[in-house]
């Protein structure tokens, strides 16, 4: 069985280093604009993509999957309602709250804030950050690797590595 490089990106979230450069970028202006403490990109499997400002570090791969979890059973909960899908879900505590808000199709972008800022700021820039990550996944999700971004790899990796699972199974 033979999967090829773009069945394999459009299937699953495949980033370069260039690629998670702009979404840094990205995440450390809306972190400014909002005063939140923490931003994380996640896939809807519960895998960090990647994060940016202050988080407990010992933490972030449980909260990437808690978040990714939450999102699912409140995904259900919509179904329940009538709904496809809740697109933002907010928890306040007394000292930091989260809100978490699906981008494009399987990305969610998680936002920790504390009593620096306020729900209404996080929200207000969170929209426009999640309508330009989605730009930039769909972009990335489109564009064919470059040479670059295959650099180090044999040119026939992804034949090598099909073989070698194959042999395996």
């Amino acid at each position: 069985m033979r999967i090829s490089d773009q069945k394999l990106r459009s299937d699953r979230l495949v980033f370069y280093a260039q690629d998670v450069q702009q979404l840094e970028s990205e995440l450390d202006g809306f972190l400014e604009l909002s005063g939140a403490k923490c931003a994380l990109l996640i896939d809807c499997e519960g895998h960090l993509v990647t994060r940016r400002g202050d988080a407990a570090a010992d933490s972030v791969d449980s909260l990437a999957a808690l978040t990714a979890g939450s999102f699912a059973a409140t995904r259900q909960m919509a179904k329940l309602l009538g709904e496809e899908h809740f697109n933002t879900l907010s928890h306040q505590g007394q000292r930091e709250s989260i809100q978490i808000s699906l981008v494009g199709e399987r990305t969610l972008l998680a936002i920790v804030w504390d009593e620096r800022t306020n729900l209404g700021l996080v929200r207000y820039y969170a929209q426009e950050s999640s309508r330009r990550l989605a730009d930039l996944f769909e972009a990335i999700a489109s564009r064919p690797p470059s040479p670059e971004d295959r650099e180090g790899l044999a040119d026939d990796y992804s034949q090598q590595a099909a073989a070698a699972l194959d042999d395996l199974f």
